[in-house]
């Protein structure tokens, strides 16, 4: 439903996520966790692809640092940037209190323009200019952050994504 809403452009995605955050409020961080790697175990380990190894491959071989820019949690992404191998993650997060939910978000959040500006930083820490990064995506929603990045890379494209990146030649 909520999904619906967004493609429809009757709610903004940075107020879905805010309002999932507001759900975890009084939570125990530490059940999120074994929540999340309980799913990631029985769901979301058997997803990665030959061929995202093969892309941290190459740009290993290139001397790339690799990051995970992305709109779920943190704890989701620690045991993909594990999995991987990869540098470090840039992902979506939350406050938390003497090891509970205060229901609100780490700014800026991750998703969108909010994605851009993580991987601004994260580039401008590491000394390297955004035209030397590649950011590998599949949604029109990472927009902001492809157009600032040299090396554009639409994988598996939703159909909005895949018109722009056959328009601008990614």
């Amino acid at each position: 439903f909520w999904a619906a809403l967004y493609e429809l452009g009757l709610v903004h995605a940075d107020d879905l996520i805010r309002d999932a955050a507001r759900t975890l409020k009084g939570r125990r961080e530490r059940d999120i966790i074994d929540r999340t790697m309980e799913f990631w175990h029985a769901e979301v380990s058997g997803l990665i692809r030959p061929g995202a190894r093969a892309a941290v491959a190459r740009h290993r071989a290139q001397g790339d640092r690799c990051y995970l820019l992305t709109s779920t949690s943190c704890y989701l992404s620690e045991p993909v940037t594990e999995v991987l191998a990869l540098d470090g993650y840039l992902a979506n997060r939350f406050v938390v209190q003497d090891g509970v939910f205060t229901g609100e978000m780490v700014d800026p959040i991750c998703f969108g323009a909010g994605k851009r500006l993580h991987a601004q930083t994260c580039a401008e820490q590491a000394g390297v200019p955004l035209q030397q990064c590649s950011f590998y995506t599949d949604s029109l929603s990472d927009l902001p952050a492809l157009v600032v990045v040299g090396h554009p890379v639409a994988v598996n494209p939703d159909p909005r994504l895949r018109r722009e990146a056959q328009r601008r030649g990614w």
